[in-house]
């Protein structure tokens, strides 16, 4: 069955001496993913960059304005397939375009640059598995989609063409050099950027009151929010037991899970159903940050964790878990607290400590603050282009993409 690939008439800058010819390549598309949300920013600001001109290779995607988007659709049935087909075909697409440098958000070989945005499969899996009972850690091990994903994974790393990985935290630095022995030149740290003037901490005073009187939660009561979908990695158990304990706290949840119900009962059964409010999966996630005191993630693993980012823009102080590698930005005790993922005690206990500071509040807004100010999106696109021209600079001249 032929691929489904069509392209979208949404024009091209007009060209300007010597520019990049870029594909940046992610196949799938939800509109409250926190990835989605960071891809739809950085090719904003790589499209005004100016020395771009930028293609998007994905099965589906809003339109950008200045962005020549090209839908790779191939037919699929189940998710092998479905990556299988996507890597095929956008390959084919790449080698057929000629561009100058091809940057994969997906495990696919033959690509210049990676951005290792899902982090390692191997260790995701390492880690899942300490929380599984053995018929569960059977199950994962007898999960087809597992294997194809560590295999294009290793074929991607230690394929030759491949020059670069955008790493979005040390943490993945690390892993991806202790799995597959990439050298420090091959490896680049750059961590996401935020929108620092959409996300700030103006948005307490346009949203708290409305927004907590939408959801019923007193004005002083102190509120913890929660942003992610996927529920189980992401660690809404854990953030429901780590605020059983602290009577006072509130917990609001942002985010989509096929087992929503299962957590519903949860928070039932723990006492919590008063304190608790599930608001789904939201477009518009601001107002929601708006109306909190302070940001829970306590994921057993995340890459960077983009919610994290831009909760510390927004002014407030970010608990996560020592898997996050947004826990990198974090001072415990000034603008957030860091805890195993994996030890209730230390999430009660990490909770605790942000209550018990409530007078300081107002100072580990600030310090968050601080911390998302020089992490600005143009400063990540300057960094980006930067690698890209030395990149280009090292590569042998060349017709389309081999």
């Amino acid at each position: 069955m032929s691929d489904h690939t069509e392209l979208h008439a949404f024009p091209a800058p007009e060209a300007k001496g010597e520019r990049i010819r870029l594909a940046i390549v992610r196949q799938r598309y939800n509109p409250a993913g926190g990835a989605e949300r960071f891809v739809s920013r950085a090719l904003d600001v790589l499209r005004d960059a100016g020395s771009l001109d930028v293609s998007l290779l994905a099965r589906r995607w809003e339109p950008i304005e200045g962005i020549r988007a090209v839908t790779v659709a191939p037919f699929y049935f189940g998710n092998v397939w479905r990556d299988w087909g996507f890597a095929r075909a956008a390959r084919r697409v790449w080698l057929a375009e000629g561009f100058d440098l091809v940057q994969s958000h997906e495990r696919i070989p033959g690509c210049d640059v990676y951005r290792a945005g899902d982090g390692v499969h191997a260790r995701w899996l390492a880690l899942r598995r300490q929380t599984m009972g053995f018929w569960r850690r059977l199950s994962l091990w007898l999960n087809p989609y597992h294997h194809y994903v560590c295999r294009a994974e290793r074929r991607m790393f230690l394929d030759p063409r491949l020059k670069l990985v955008i790493c979005i935290s040390q943490m993945i630095k690390r892993e991806i050099q202790q799995t597959f022995g990439l050298p420090d030149e091959r490896l680049a740290v750059i961590y996401n950027g935020v929108d620092t003037e959409a996300f700030h901490p103006s948005l307490r005073e346009r949203h708290r009151a409305a927004m907590r009187a939408a959801w019923d939660i007193p004005d002083d009561a102190p509120l913890l929010l929660f942003v992610g979908s996927g529920f189980e990695r992401k660690g809404v158990a854990r953030a429901l037991k780590a605020i059983e304990a602290h009577a006072q706290i509130y917990l609001v949840v942002v985010g989509a899970d096929k087992h929503l119900a299962r957590y519903q009962r949860l928070a039932e059964s723990l006492g919590l159903a008063r304190r608790v409010r599930f608001c789904g999966p939201q477009q518009d996630v601001k107002p929601f940050y708006g109306m909190a005191d302070g940001f829970l993630l306590p994921t057993l693993y995340e890459p960077f964790g983009n919610v994290c980012i831009e909760a510390l823009a927004c002014g407030l102080p970010v608990l996560t878990s020592t898997t996050c590698g947004a826990a990198e930005l974090i001072t415990p005790g000034e603008n957030g607290w860091v805890a195993d993922a994996l030890s209730p005690p230390a999430w009660s206990e990490a909770v605790g400590a942000w209550l018990a500071a409530r007078a300081r509040w107002d100072a580990l807004s600030l310090s968050a603050r601080r911390t998302a100010e020089p992490m600005r999106l143009s400063v990540m696109a300057d960094t980006l282009l930067a690698n890209y021209h030395r990149l280009l600079q090292s590569l042998p001249q060349r017709g389309p993409h081999a």
